[in-house]
């Protein structure tokens, strides 16, 4: 796979002047960059300073239609993390080259991910050096319990507690890990929400990053 395939993504909202943030969105496994643009639009009207990008995940999709970081075929708990480890330099490769074509770094970095997005965004949080001030997971997961702090990253999520996919106690198992690794992490529940997202979710994101994460990080505590 070429550098251009692997970065391909749609340029949601690029300012006039020169950027001061970078967002960053992922769509689940089957969907397609194109999906995500609507929450792309409504963060750049919140932060029409920041360049956001829907990203599109590198490889087909093994369902027949859209795009995957990797393949939900067979995919067990025991077997998830090995799949997310093996693409995850992808991942973190995507996230610097678009911080290099905008001149910003991780302190001024957001990852919005949904569904599989979300699994890889929060994945990447487990790398020693950070790639993002905030990290925002739509009906997501870790792969394995975090093992580790995810230092300055603020970590929000945001699930229904109607997804037949990904069932809230994944989010909320991850909220539990999290604050027992002294992590910045918030939970979002909405009722009634099965695997989407709908306008509380939406306003529930420009809460949580007009709190600050879209703003440089400080330390942890």
């Amino acid at each position: 796979m070429s550098k251009t395939t692997m970065f391909e993504a749609i340029l949601v909202h690029r300012p006039d002047t020169p950027p001061t943030q970078l967002v960053l969105l992922f769509h689940g496994v089957g969907a397609q960059p194109q999906d995500l643009v609507p929450l792309g639009q409504a963060l750049a009207r919140q932060w029409p300073t920041a360049c956001v990008v829907s990203v599109r995940s590198p490889d087909p999709s093994d369902l027949g239609r859209g795009w995957q970081w990797f393949s939900v075929i067979g995919v067990s708990e025991a077997n998830r993390p090995a799949r997310v480890a093996a693409t995850l330099p992808r991942f973190v490769e995507t996230v610097r080259h678009w911080q290099q074509q905008t001149g910003l770094d991780a302190a001024n970095t957001t990852l919005v991910g949904f569904s599989q997005g979300a699994i890889m965004a929060l994945e990447s949080t487990q790398q020693p050096q950070p790639l993002a001030a905030a990290v925002v997971a739509i009906a997501g997961r870790f792969a394995q319990p975090p093992r580790s702090s995810p230092g300055r990253t603020r970590i929000h999520l945001m699930h229904g507690d109607a997804d037949p996919v990904m069932p809230t106690r994944l989010a909320e198992d991850a909220q539990r890990q999290l604050e027992a690794l002294q992590a910045r992490v918030t939970l979002d529940v909405f009722p009634d929400l099965g695997h989407g997202i709908d306008p509380r979710v939406l306003d529930a994101i420009a809460r949580r990053l007009q709190d600050g994460a879209l703003a440089p990080a400080g330390p942890a505590g």
